[in-house]
Parts: structure tokens; C-alpha cells; sequence
């Protein structure tokens, strides 16, 4: 009986000193960090993969600065645009070349009215009004998509090359494993993890940045298309008045 008691006490007792051991278990595993997390590729990176990873992040920075930086532009100068259709004849021009745009809308109305201006004497028996205002806008249109497409070719470069400065790094990782296994002269998992999970977050990295710059890049081409096409309208409404204006 005393032998049976003592069994059951000493369960007892060690039941109660694992449920003791149970939280301090608990704190050392959730306190251990990832050591083949970012923070890791940061602290045992060499000067290659560290770099890798700068240029990554400038690109993406890049990327999400222009696109939030072209896509207010073009919220701004679509408003503008409709804001502009509101308008007719001599209105339309004075709303035009008053407006603070930074050379779009009234960088047209502009052209057009020197243009309509400067017809006369020969050059208006050589060419008629329609055709020399005509050519004046055309080139105020074409100046105005050159200043559209402003910052999109960094958008486009960064799509294009993200992923193969990411799949640098990964070379790079790669080739750090096998060094790592070449010098221990075995290939454990703990010689070639590191390096590997180095390769893949590089990968990941530069799929990350690559990814929205195409998606954006698109996107905002698109909506370039929108902001020419309102004003390629008004300038087509700004020749017509300028033709009705009377002559100065």
C-alpha cells in the first residue's frame, strides 16, 4: 500500500513539474527568432546580397513614388479636361490659357491663339487659317503626350529588370550554398539552409517589385490614353472657335 502511494505521488509530482517546465518551454520557443528570415539575410549577407537587396528596394520605391506621383497628375488634368468641355467659343480660350496645368490644355489653346495671331500678310496668302492653326495644335498635342509618357519608362524599367537582379541574388545564394558544402565537405541542411532560404527570398523580393511596376505600368498607360484623348477633344473645340473668332 505505501509502495503503491508512493508511485502515484511521485506521477503526481511529475506531472506538476512538467506543467511548471510548460510555460517556460512556451517563452523560449516564441522568443526564438527565424534564422532564415530577412533579418537574417540582412546581418549575414555578405556586401553582394545586400546590395542586391538596396537596389530592390529602391526600385520599388521608385515605383510606388512615380505611379502615386503620375496618377494625381492625371486625376487632376482629367478633371481638368471635363471642366474645359464646359466651356465654348471665346470662354473656351480664355478658361484654357488661364488655367494652371503645367503646359497641357493651355499649352494648346496657347498654340492655337498665337497662331491665329501671327496669320497675316504673306504667310496668310501662302497658307489659310484652318490649315496653319491646324498644324500650331497638332504640335502643341504631340508635345503635350511626350510630357504624358514623363516617368513611366522608370515604371516600365524596374517591370522588366526586378526580376532578374532578384534572380541575381538567388545565383548568388545558390552559389553560397555550394560553397558552404564544398568547404564542410558535407551537405547537411544546416551548411546549405541559410544560403538557400537567402536565394529563394531574393526571388521573392524581386517578383514582389516586379509585379505591381507591370500591373501599374499598365494601368497607367491606360489612363494616359483617357488624359490625351480629352485633349485631343478640347483642342479640336479650340481650333473650331478660333476659326469663328473674328480677326484682331
Amino acid at each position: 500500500m505505501i509502495k503503491n502511494t508512493r508511485a502515484l505521488l511521485g506521477k503526481v509530482l511529475g506531472a506538476a513539474g512538467l506543467l511548471t517546465a510548460l510555460p517556460a518551454l512556451a517563452a523560449e520557443t516564441v522568443s526564438t527568432s527565424n534564422p532564415y528570415g530577412i533579418d537574417a539575410l540582412w546581418s549575414q549577407g555578405d556586401f553582394v546580397a545586400k546590395g542586391t537587396l538596396i537596389i530592390l528596394l529602391i526600385m520599388s520605391a521608385s515605383t510606388w513614388y512615380v505611379g502615386i506621383v503620375k496618377l494625381l497628375e492625371q486625376r487632376r488634368l482629367i478633371k481638368q479636361g471635363h471642366e474645359l468641355l464646359g466651356h465654348h467659343g471665346v470662354d473656351l480660350q480664355k478658361a484654357a490659357t488661364e488655367l494652371a496645368d503645367e503646359g497641357m490644355y493651355s499649352a494648346v489653346a496657347q498654340a492655337g491663339i498665337e497662331a491665329a495671331a501671327e496669320h497675316k500678310g504673306e504667310l496668310a496668302n501662302r497658307v489659310d487659317l484652318n490649315t496653319w492653326v491646324a498644324m500650331a495644335i497638332s504640335d502643341a498635342v504631340d508635345s503635350t503626350s511626350h510630357h504624358m509618357q514623363n516617368g513611366l519608362s522608370v515604371i516600365a524599367t524596374v517591370g522588366s529588370t526586378a526580376p532578374f537582379v532578384g534572380l541575381f541574388g538567388t545565383v548568388w545564394g545558390i552559389y553560397h550554398a555550394l560553397v558552404k558544402i564544398g568547404t564542410s565537405g558535407q551537405a547537411s541542411i544546416d551548411k546549405v539552409a541559410g544560403p538557400v532560404g537567402e536565394a529563394l527570398i531574393m526571388t521573392a523580393i524581386g517578383l514582389a517589385v516586379a509585379v505591381p511596376a507591370v500591373l501599374g505600368y499598365n494601368w497607367l498607360v491606360r489612363r494616359n490614353k483617357l488624359v490625351l484623348d480629352n485633349v485631343r477633344v478640347v483642342s479640336g473645340r479650340l481650333h473650331a472657335s478660333l476659326l469663328n473668332t473674328p480677326s484682331r
